[in-house]
């Protein structure tokens, strides 16, 4: 019975699905995309100073060996052979960057996250140096100069950390984002492991050239980074390098698989979503929310706030597609503020429960610029508030707020979407672990006025890096073509409030928006100085007090 079992199975695929706050491997079974087995590890974040975040990249390295292993164990319990396992593809985090030895394979440095804003004297300083009539930055990568980007933190990392600075004059540091790391050290690390990233990747370190598809000099030297630390660039589906177990894996049996697909983990929802189509979006709900909308093989540049990216290249000689992007940093990361800063939940899942006994958020807004507001506004000067609090405001009415924060921030970005393709999205799909929040997805129908549409299985983001690699020159398990792909089961949610009510709730949004920009100056995002206490408005004291009183009592059971 085991082997009809594995005869019916035919060719597997394993993605790794690396995000800010977990790492997760999965293994699919290729012809009917079902998701066979997986397992998940949680991240840390390390904040060093105000606005700093840090991730270890041993310990994603790390994660990453143990969840291969865990589902690996998994598959053998299920009766499944991993000899079936043909290709592997790598989803991640992307802008993240690291710089590392590539003598010793160790970190020069933790990873400088992609929420991290240590960088923005020197974004200010370098955009004085971009003449107003040729954004040339811009017009080369579809970004606007931001801390979001890989080049402002290698910039800061060249400046700031000795032991780079000497790897570099030594000819012995290696850049990548995640995606370049783990590849490099999965395909044997200091002992042969390939320098690579993808199209997707590169087109997020502003150094990259999305029109000829090539690091760009002159950008390199805008930034003063050494071209010889990038990696290669490839497309997002072809054999990058064989798996090597370098490590202590149970696991053997992955020894040799190829390494096949590499997208950075929104191009691969979108892949995964099977967004093929000119003007099909998705928009993902993870650490921050970002929606994508497919512009075909045209670059469109946003006249209103949003990113002009590369959303894959599914070959060495396949066509280059392109896609407009709305960056939120903030949607799951508030659920986990809530739970780790404020301890008003025990767990991410417990903020359904406490939104649901409320049913609304009775007047209160929660604006969660932890990072500043990306897209649309751009805003680095931003800070996170709470406001509208009443002597009635508890706990379930802001855990009501923060959900609904994540959907009007969602609908900032479909209106300058809307407004840049010119044709308005009848519904949006959506992937992502804040998905199995039925309370948000309605929440989302409601605000955005539009039905809300979720694959049965929300794992799209590991699909897409299973779907490249499975589809690669050389592996061939995986067909992308229309006909071929399985149909998805979907949940829908239809809008149950009346548009006027949808429209009151989001212009009070607006006006709680407008009120958390510039509370931060330069020095202090920079700095990490306490002294910024004193930049801020008396209010942030008051709300403050307030949330910390009301975690408070609800701890301590008071009513």
């Amino acid at each position: 019975m085991a082997a009809a079992k594995k005869a019916v199975l035919g060719p597997l695929v394993g993605a790794v699905d690396q995000g800010t706050s977990s790492t997760r491997f999965l293994v699919f079974n290729s012809k009917t995309a079902e998701l066979l087995s997986h397992h998940q590890v949680e991240l840390k974040q390390e904040f060093p100073k105000e606005g700093w975040v840090e991730q270890d990249p041993k310990e994603i390295l790390n994660s990453v060996y143990e969840c291969i292993e865990k589902t690996c164990e998994k598959l053998g319990q299920l009766n499944i052979d991993i000899s079936n396992i043909k290709a592997i593809g790598v989803s991640n985090q992307r802008e993240t960057t690291v710089v590392w030895d590539k003598l010793t394979g160790e970190p020069l440095y933790n990873a400088v996250v992609w929420l991290d804003l240590r960088t923005q004297s020197t974004v200010e300083s370098l955009s004085k140096r971009i003449p107003g009539n040729n954004n040339f930055v811009k017009s080369k990568t579809g970004l606007p100069l931001s801390t979001y980007f890989s080049a402002v933190k290698l910039r800061w990392l060249l400046d700031n950390v000795r032991k780079v600075q000497k790897a570099v004059e030594e000819d012995r540091a290696l850049f990548g984002t995640v995606d370049s790391w783990l590849i490099w050290c999965l395909t044997g690390g200091a002992n042969g492991g390939v320098h690579c990233t993808d199209v997707t990747n590169a087109s997020r370190t502003m150094l990259f050239n999305i029109h000829s598809l090539e690091w760009d000099k002159e950008l390199c030297e805008f930034f003063e980074i050494p071209m010889k630390i990038l990696p290669n660039v490839r497309s997002s589906s072809e054999i990058y390098g064989l798996m090597k177990i370098s490590h202590s894996l149970k696991a053997g049996a992955l020894e040799g698989v190829p390494i096949s697909g590499c997208l950075g983990d929104q191009s691969a929802a979108l892949v995964g979503q099977m967004c093929f189509q000119d003007g099909q979006a998705k928009n993902t709900y993870g650490t921050g929310c970002f929606l994508l909308c497919n512009t075909g093989r045209k670059c469109v540049f946003s006249e209103h706030g949003l990113l002009t990216t590369v959303a894959y290249k599914l070959g060495r000689d396949k066509p280059v597609y392109y896609a407009l992007e709305g960056s939120v940093a903030i949607a799951g990361a508030v659920v986990r503020w809530l739970r780790d800063n404020l301890g008003i939940i025990k767990t991410s899942d417990e903020i359904e429960k406490l939104a649901k006994e409320v049913g609304t958020s009775y007047g209160c807004y929660f604006v969660p610029a932890f990072s500043g507001l990306y897209a649309p506004y751009w805003e680095p000067s931003a800070r996170g508030i709470i406001c509208g609090l009443t002597q009635f405001t508890n706990r379930c009415h802001i855990a009501f707020a923060a959900l609904e924060a994540v959907c009007f921030q969602t609908r900032e970005i479909l209106d300058a979407m809307n407004r840049d393709c010119g044709m308005p999205l009848r519904h949006l799909q959506v992937d992502g672990g804040m998905t199995n929040n039925k309370i948000l997805m309605q929440l989302q129908a409601d605000i955005l006025y539009i039905p809300v549409v979720k694959p049965s299985m929300p794992e799209t983001t590991a699909l897409g890096a299973a779907m490249a690699a499975g589809a690669a020159e050389g592996v061939g398990v995986w067909s992308l073509d229309p006909e071929d792909l399985s149909a998805v089961t979907v949940e829908r949610f239809e809008p149950q409030i009346n548009a006027e009510e949808s429209e009151i709730r989001y212009s009070t949004w607006k006006k709680a928006v407008m009120k958390s920009m510039g509370w931060v100056t330069t020095q202090s995002s920079e700095s990490g100085d306490p002294s910024i206490f004193c930049s801020l408005p008396l209010g942030f004291f008051i709300v403050s007090s307030m949330v910390m009183l009301i975690g408070a009592r609800y701890l301590s059971g008071m009513p």
